[in-house]
């Protein structure tokens, strides 16, 4: 899965940085399992049929709706230059169905490094 383009951003009201992202493929409910170990996911269904919400904790967030090649993130805009590297790791290294989830925990790990370095532990985790 790779993002094909940004069609729409913004600075949103609680200061964080929006990017709608297309993709050259539908995300999956497959593709949020792949992110559980991760992140914390959640299906909406009282919002609308294959609504999704997706959160790793102090560093951004997903929504959409599973099917659709349309996926809007929130980026903590002062970590938004390694957190937006990581997004792109993970849908790269998701490989539709097939994910290097050993991978994902070592790209995990780095990041986790390079933003206590950043930020106080308390700050992202």
């Amino acid at each position: 899965m790779q993002i094909l383009r940004s069609v729409r951003h913004k600075h949103c009201a609680d200061g964080t940085f929006m990017k709608e992202f297309l993709l050259d493929r539908p995300v999956s409910a497959d593709f949020l399992r792949f992110l559980e170990p991760i992140a914390e996911v959640e299906l909406l269904p009282g919002i609308g049929d294959g609504y999704y919400w997706v959160e790793k904790a102090g560093c951004f967030s997903l929504k959409g709706l599973v099917g659709d090649t349309a996926m809007e993130v929130r980026f903590r805009p002062e970590a938004m230059d390694l957190t937006v590297d990581f997004l792109y790791s993970l849908l790269y290294w998701y490989r539709d169905g097939n994910p290097d989830t050993g991978k994902v925990k070592q790209l995990e790990a780095a990041l986790s490094e390079r933003l206590a370095k950043r930020f106080s532990p308390e700050r992202c985790g």
